[in-house]
């Protein structure tokens, strides 16, 4: 007989979707939902307008976010009568099924580093803004956002835009900054292996770096800090709904 939902807890766990992309907060939502055992393995997710009108987005964001969890081997979905979206919890790479097994300890350290990136780049960003850079700094910037916004490869990408990461922290000047940086940049390396490269996910990252390296180069502050928090609550999102 096939699973049923936990009767009552849909409706209180998914909610609208606030936050700068509804992609995003989809997947975190749904994910989570699916994690936690509000929809346990074999049973059926509610159908597309249900789910969309729930929480707040269009049907074809939803879509987006429901190829992500079949990207990430949480859903099957069957098309035609009788079909629907399946819960399967088969996650498709050797780093997502190790992601399962993650201690209670790690997974709160994980979460822990995701709070104090929110904290060390967006300040990194802001600092790096008010200095005055000379044109070889600007170089380096505009390089590394080049090399990230160009990698076609899940490995190449996911190195290209630490590289990223790392060159807004080395302009800020601040030694223990990079440090800071380089540590969480470190860890989150290690879970952004656990899941899937996102088209959609990486869409908005490119267009949020453009954003930080306007920011840098126009000297401006607190747009700098603005552009750096909405690419680290975005990326946040995803990976405490997809990993925990």
């Amino acid at each position: 007989m096939p699973a049923s939902p936990a009767s009552g807890l849909s409706e209180a766990v998914l909610r609208p979707v606030r936050g700068h992309h509804a992609f995003e907060g989809c997947v975190e939502q749904l994910a989570t939902a699916i994690r936690l055992g509000v929809y346990p393995l074999g049973s059926t997710l509610p159908p597309e307008r249900d789910l969309a009108e729930r929480l707040g987005v269009s049907r074809a964001t939803l879509r987006e976010a429901m190829a992500a969890l079949r990207q990430a081997g949480l859903v099957e979905t069957t098309r035609g009568r009788g079909g629907g979206t399946v819960v399967t919890l088969k996650p498709k790479t050797p780093s997502a099924r190790k992601a399962l097994r993650m201690s209670a300890e790690t997974r709160a350290d994980r979460l822990d580093a995701l709070a104090y990136r929110r904290i060390v780049e967006p300040g990194a960003a802001a600092m790096a803004a008010e200095q005055p850079l000379t044109s070889a700094q600007v170089d380096e910037l505009g390089s590394a956002h080049e090399a990230v916004s160009s990698a076609t490869r899940p490995a190449a990408h996911r190195q290209a835009d630490s590289r990223f990461h790392l060159t807004v922290a080395a302009l800020s000047g601040s030694p223990r900054l990079i440090e800071a940086v380089t540590s969480v940049q470190a860890t989150l390396h290690e879970m952004l292996l656990a899941i899937p490269v996102l088209d959609a996910n990486i869409a908005h990252s490119d267009r949020q770096h453009a954003a930080v390296v306007r920011a840098i180069l126009s000297g401006r502050p607190d747009r700098a800090r603005r552009a750096m928090a909405e690419h680290c609550d975005d990326t946040a999102a995803l990976l405490r709904g997809l990993i925990g």
